[in-house]
């Protein structure tokens, strides 16, 4: 017998992750989409989200506020909108894929308290790629040891709202925890002026925001007379999407709990 479609709803549907998850929703018969939301006053809201999409309509009207019956939700909407997405979510026990970035304490806080009832799954950055860089990172940084300085460079389109990205922040946690590194402490964000020379333990985070760049991320390891980058290019937003609903899947199934992009990589759903 045909399984039943993961019923899907879809915060940030409007936006540019939002669009691309719902073409690939659209393309799948193993998905259906059964909200799509946007925030109040957005000037799509109430449209047929097929026309949103430059398609044939859908029959799902652009909602601002949730309540549809899904099996989960995929929120890539702004800061200030996922923590009352996280409670809704909660409230009626609907699993979770957060792939916003820009939280705050309190937003993450409240994450963690609704992993209490509903299974959530966070992750800044839903590439494959992404996900194995920030596995095989920490052995690189502690077998070169703390004779090499590290530094980071990301690049993105110029219309990303917070800097450094979300998925910088996360090799930077990554690099610093195998380091021996505080983050907190260690962490400078750009440079000017007259700095001095470099503290051996800081690491550098740099954001460019340029253009229609989808995503790169480059960690520069240099130390005494040799330098080694690693790069991470994203050459399409499908590679987010595609990871996105493979959380998707995870989460529907998932006990309550907070799950990263890797616990859904290593359940190999």
């Amino acid at each position: 017998m045909k399984a039943p479609r993961l019923r899907i709803a879809l915060s940030g549907a409007c936006g540019r992750m939002g669009r691309q998850i719902a073409s690939l929703i659209l393309a799948d018969g193993a998905f259906s989409l059964v909200e799509a939301l946007e925030a109040p006053g957005h000037p799509d809201a109430g449209r047929d989200y097929g026309q949103v999409l430059s398609r044939d309509p859908l029959g799902v009207k652009v909602g601002v506020h949730p309540g549809a019956d899904a099996d989960v939700m995929i929120d890539f909407s702004s800061p200030a909108a996922v923590k009352g997405m996280v409670s809704s979510c909660a409230g009626r026990h609907i699993p979770l894929v957060v792939g916003t970035t820009g939280l705050d304490a309190g937003t993450r806080r409240s994450i963690e308290r609704a992993a209490r009832t509903i299974a959530v799954v966070t992750a800044p950055n839903m590439s494959v790629g992404i996900n194995a860089l920030l596995r095989a990172l920490p052995d690189l940084v502690r077998l070169l040891g703390p004779a090499y300085d590290l530094e980071i460079v990301e690049a993105h389109h110029r219309h990303k709202l917070d800097a450094p990205s979300g998925t910088a922040l996360a090799l930077a946690e990554v690099i610093a925890r195998a380091a021996g590194i505080d983050l907190r402490r260690e962490a400078v964000y750009g440079r000017r002026g007259i700095t001095g020379a470099r503290p051996r333990r800081q690491i550098g985070l740099h954001a460019v925001r340029a253009g229609d760049i989808v995503g790169e991320h480059r960690i520069l390891i240099a130390g005494p007379g040799e330098s080694i980058e690693v790069t991470h290019r994203a050459h399409s937003r499908e590679t987010f999407a595609s990871g996105a609903l493979r959380a998707a899947r995870f989460a529907a199934r998932a006990r309550p709990g907070l799950y990263s992009m890797i616990d859904v990589l290593r359940s190999g759903r």
